[in-house]
């Protein structure tokens, strides 16, 4: 079965999002096996210099890259990324699925992004916009995204 892990920063503290996410974790669930895992986020605070940024990036990228197994593939979200819509992105999973990688994990990053080791890690650097969301939030979307990618893949009408 096609496993799904999706790596993110920080805990999830709004009942409504923890919600969400369990309700697209039981749909996954008839399309994949579904792993979320959490990583502690650094203390921030306001004004950092762009060598403190970079030293909390890097310490959160290390807990990420700690938890990417090495045969998975790995989508990054990012604002710089490239930008698919729907029909796109589950084309692409399906592609990867068909070339034999069945083991995706999908890399979310905390307020102040993701490390240059964790972008060097990717396959793929996808954005959803331009637009900047928390990523408390982003978790939501993209498993939304997901599914409906699933959906597609199955001639089903969800994506409408």
């Amino acid at each position: 079965m096609v496993k799904i892990t999706i790596i993110c920063v920080g805990k999830i503290k709004e009942k409504y999002l923890k919600d969400a996410v369990n309700e697209y974790s039981k749909r996954l669930s008839a399309f994949c096996r579904l792993e979320i895992k959490e990583v502690a986020d650094e203390k921030t605070k306001e004004n950092l210099s762009a060598a403190e940024e970079n030293i909390i990036k890097k310490r959160e990228g290390e807990k990420i890259i700690s938890l990417i197994k090495d045969r998975q593939y790995v989508i990054t979200l990012e604002i710089e990324g490239r930008m698919l819509d729907s029909p796109e992105l589950s084309k692409r999973i399906d592609s990867l699925l068909s070339g034999g990688n069945s083991d995706i994990c999908f890399v979310i990053g905390g307020s102040l992004g993701l490390s240059d080791e964790i972008k060097e890690r990717a396959d793929l650097h996808l954005s959803f916009s331009k637009l900047t969301f928390p990523h408390q939030l982003m978790r939501v979307i993209l498993l939304e995204q997901i599914y409906r990618s699933f959906k597609i893949m199955s001639g089903e009408p969800y994506h409408k």
